[in-house]
């Protein structure tokens, strides 16, 4: 598959995966996802928008303020190329990461005394786990891991997940030690016309716990399930530094996935 065929896939999937949880307004060359649950989403460029024009991403500032949720904005630069120069022309803050796909998995071994678990939907602590990944990624200056994180776990986020655990929407898996929570990460399976597409994101480590390589164990181990029925598994990275360390577990880059806010 040529690495323009695969972004074309990773654009639908980015279409479909927010329409469980949000519904889509479409504002001229963009589309607008409005969270109906705890989590907040943002706008990217409509699927098959050809150009973004600056005067849609206005229109799409405006209406987030309406709706008094974060100017946000996703897009993959490879195949939105007007999408920069329209973000900062509003005066939004680009930020760049690299987008990486499943290319050839490895095992990777963990510390002695870690295990790694899928966690269920009627796991009692939860709320642990969403709490981990809020404190690894409040440490903006060292991530080890890819996405977006989970939401803060309040009572209304936890209540979601496990829906989405229950029903398959969300795959969690966790690295323990003893009773001790040290890591998380999921991936989010979606049908995208005939294959099912995943993206695994929030991989976080307690931040003691860094470079013990708890971080990569995560992701193959989600690597590994979600590969059970997912003909492309991936992820953005966010920065170069994070991409080798994927890099080294199977992952190739394919693009450059933006993020962009203010």
């Amino acid at each position: 598959m040529t690495d323009s065929a695969t972004l074309h896939k990773v654009e639908q999937y980015y279409d479909a995966a927010p329409r469980s949880d949000a519904r889509a307004e479409e504002i001229g060359s963009l589309t607008l996802f409005v969270g109906t649950g705890p989590w907040s989403y943002y706008a990217r460029p409509r699927l098959g928008a050809a150009t973004v024009k600056p005067e849609d991403v206005e229109r799409a500032c405006a209406r987030m303020r309406e709706l008094n949720v974060p100017r946000a904005f996703e897009w993959v630069a490879e195949t939105a190329r007007s999408m920069r120069a329209a973000a900062t022309r509003s005066g939004l803050s680009v930020v760049d990461g690299p987008l990486l796909v499943v290319a050839d998995p490895v095992d990777v071994m963990l510390p002695g005394g870690v295990r790694l678990f899928l966690v269920g939907a009627d796991e009692p602590r939860l709320e642990d786990y969403l709490q981990l990944a809020a404190q690894a990624f409040s440490e903006a200056d060292d991530t080890d891991g890819p996405g977006r994180p989970m939401p803060n776990p309040t009572d209304a986020a936890v209540t979601h997940l496990r829906t989405r655990i229950g029903d398959g929407r969300t795959v969690l898996m966790a690295a323990m030690s003893g009773d001790r929570v040290l890591a998380v990460g999921s991936h989010h399976p979606v049908v995208v016309g005939e294959e099912v597409i995943s993206e695994i994101v929030g991989v976080g480590t307690l931040p003691d716990y860094r470079g013990r390589g708890l971080g990569a164990a995560v992701t193959a181990a989600l690597v590994a399930d979600a590969r059970q029925e997912c003909s492309l598994v991936f992820l953005s990275a966010g920065d170069d530094d994070s991409a080798r360390v994927y890099e080294r577990v199977g992952f190739a880059q394919v693009g450059t996935a933006c993020l962009a806010s203010g």
